[in-house]
């Protein structure tokens, strides 16, 4: 609790909404008097507030209000996953990388270069259209996308703590370079992880909106953010409210996320500097 106070109010304010947001999400259509696949035939393109439908409804009376929970629900969730991917991916390949050093470290630094050179985002596209889709793959290839930049800040964080004199003292002591990583870096880059796991995890949410808008993410009867903005744009003339209601929610929840992640980094870099302060002082004494 004490952590929490100690964030910026405005990471604690975009905590606090995004949790309440998915909350919402994930409840709300439990609570709906309208399923979100179910159409209403009395309100077929009705507008907002008409007919108890807060949101309206679409072209074939499915209520935009109980979508936009069900579709949040599950772009949340598949990019809840899909950092978990990248988290994993990024964290285990920088770890290994900044401890190495060497040629092992040139080395795979030049194949983080190679996939940032890639057109990455075609090769998803390309996956999903080759391949059956499945939630499997989705989080893959989505993972796959989002890991390289965590993996760059990995290797500089494991890099700087494999020079840590508690590193090079294990090192003298005959730790093998397994017990390195498991006990002492990987422990210490935990918490910048998780922090920067508040940077991606929006970018893993709008890969997946895009992916849904292009048709290449789930299919009927689901439905999340990004197909129910390409219904939407269908629609836009005679309902422009079926696009007005997820994009907004996408947006809110993206620039959420992106004030959380700066502040939980201006928070890490200030205790940062806090433990540094103190370590000076106490030498100096």
């Amino acid at each position: 609790m004490q952590t929490l106070r100690s964030l910026p109010p405005l990471a604690r304010g975009c905590l606090t909404m995004l949790a309440a947001l998915a909350l919402i999400c994930w409840m709300g259509p439990l609570f709906s008097a309208y399923s979100p696949h179910s159409p209403d035939w009395n309100s077929l393109s009705v507008a907002p507030g008409s007919n108890g439908h807060w949101f309206g409804t679409d072209a074939i009376g499915r209520d935009i209000f109980a979508r936009t929970l069900a579709g949040g629900r599950l772009s949340l969730t598949i990019g809840l996953l899909a950092s978990v991917v990248a988290l994993v991916i990024g964290l285990g390949y920088g770890a290994i990388a900044g401890l190495a050093g060497g040629r092992v470290e040139r080395a795979m630094l030049r194949v983080l270069d190679v996939f940032s050179a890639l057109p990455f985002l075609l090769v998803v596209i390309l996956l999903l259209t080759l391949f059956e889709r499945s939630l499997g793959l989705l989080l893959a290839a989505i993972g796959g996308y989002v890991w390289i930049d965590l993996a760059r800040v990995m290797r500089a964080e494991s890099a700087r703590l494999r020079e840590a004199p508690f590193v090079l003292a294990a090192h003298a002591a005959g730790a093998t370079f397994q017990q390195r990583l498991r006990w002492h870096v990987l422990p210490n880059l935990m918490p910048l992880a998780f922090v920067y796991l508040g940077l991606i995890l929006p970018q893993a949410i709008l890969v997946e909106s895009f992916l849904g808008f292009l048709g290449l993410s789930v299919d009927e009867p689901s439905a999340s953010w990004g197909t129910l903005l390409a219904e939407g744009v269908q629609e836009l003339d005679s309902a422009p409210w079926t696009l007005l209601f997820p994009a907004l929610l996408l947006v809110v929840t993206l620039a959420a996320f992106q004030f959380l992640g700066d502040g939980l980094r201006d928070w890490m870099d200030l205790r940062g500097e806090a433990g540094r302060g103190e370590r000076a002082e106490s030498a100096a004494a």
